[in-house]
């Protein structure tokens, strides 16, 4: 029988492959690279984060699961920060927004 920890742990997989599945075409839509950066920084930050938290929920109590919320942790530091310095190396590289 399945418990609800596996379909919590299915729900948060599939948001999370979801939330990087439309950051992906984000980034292949979007007309210049601060859009893209927004794109990719917001849905592949939310949908790693959901995979992680899915996989964790599967791990049970272990070092496997203190391992990935540790990923998780630096995930969630670390891409938004990686993400505003890309975003002012390209401003500073006299890149100019989009304007329609």
């Amino acid at each position: 029988m399945i418990d609800i920890m596996s379909i919590a742990s299915g729900m948060f997989l599939l948001v999370g492959s979801v939330f990087t599945l439309i950051g992906s075409i984000g980034i292949v839509r979007m007309p210049d690279v601060f859009t893209r950066l927004h794109a990719a920084g917001i849905t592949d930050t939310l949908g790693a984060a959901g995979v992680l938290l899915g996989l964790a929920l599967k791990a049970g109590f272990s070092l496997l699961l203190v391992k990935l919320l540790l990923m998780l942790v630096f995930l969630l530091l670390l891409n938004p920060t990686a993400c505003h310095a890309l975003a002012r190396a390209a401003l500073h590289g006299l890149r100019r927004p989009w304007m329609d």
